[in-house]
């Protein structure tokens, strides 16, 4: 399969879980983008428009802890970050959208340590 045979599909998948998730103010959305070499996750609230808490590799606090590229212990701590940031902000509850990636690998080490640190989705 060609990257943009990949990218496309990627697109649709994308698009196809935005249609069924959305995020409000008393459960905003945790949107995960993952790229060769970074991971992101977001807390953002849809129906205003603002994100609320967002984390990557690029982070201060992430840089320290990672070695050269993107690996499943800096996505883990990304998951980790990301879930404390938000409990300080008074959320509790989140919907998870995967961005159209699959829940397997970076993703899926992500989201488990949201939920270890707090989160529910």
């Amino acid at each position: 399969m060609s990257p943009t045979l990949k990218m496309k599909a990627l697109q649709k998948r994308h698009q196809r879980i935005r249609r069924k998730i959305k995020g409000t103010s008393e459960c905003p959305r945790l949107a995960v983008h993952r790229s060769n070499k970074h991971i992101y996750a977001q807390v953002i609230d849809d129906e205003q428009q603002r994100t609320l808490a967002f984390v990557s590799t690029l982070s201060p606090e992430i840089g320290k802890l990672q070695k050269l590229g993107v690996n499943k212990e800096s996505a883990s701590a990304v998951g980790k970050l990301i879930g404390e940031n938000t409990l300080k902000k008074g959320i509790k509850k989140v919907v998870f959208d995967r961005g159209g990636h699959f829940y397997h690998g970076r993703v899926k080490v992500l989201a488990e340590a949201a939920r270890k640190a707090g989160l529910q989705f």
